[in-house]
C-alpha cells in the first residue's frame, strides 16, 4: 500500500511542475513522508519504463547536468485513478473507524 501511496505523492508533485530528484525528497520531507533516495530512484525509473513520467537534463550552475522529471499524459491518467482509489481507501477506513 506505501508503494501505491508514494507513487500518487511523486506524480501528484511532478504534475504541480517538473521536479529535479532532491526536489522531490524534500516535498516528500515537508509532509512527513521520510523517503530516502535508495527508495526514490528505482521508483522514478519505473515510472518512467511505465510511460507516466519522461525526463529531460538541465544544465544547472553549481555541478553536472540535473536530471528533471515531468509528467505524461498517460501519468496524468494514471494520476487521475491514484487519486479516486485514494478517496475510495479513505472512505473505507473512515466506514471501519468512523468518524470523529
Amino acid at each position: 500500500m506505501r508503494k501505491g501511496v508514494l507513487e500518487l505523492c511523486i506524480l501528484a508533485i511532478i504534475a504541480e511542475q517538473d521536479a529535479y530528484a532532491s526536489d522531490i525528497i524534500s516535498r516528500l520531507k515537508e509532509a512527513r513522508l521520510i523517503v530516502v533516495e535508495g527508495t526514490l530512484y528505482p521508483l522514478l525509473t519505473r515510472l518512467k519504463n511505465d510511460g507516466l513520467t519522461a525526463y529531460r537534463w538541465e544544465e544547472s550552475k553549481s555541478g553536472p547536468p540535473r536530471k528533471y522529471h515531468q509528467i505524461t499524459e498517460t501519468g496524468l491518467q494514471a494520476l487521475a485513478g491514484l487519486k479516486a482509489d485514494w478517496q475510495d481507501l479513505i472512505g473505507s477506513v473512515e466506514k471501519i473507524i468512523g468518524k470523529g
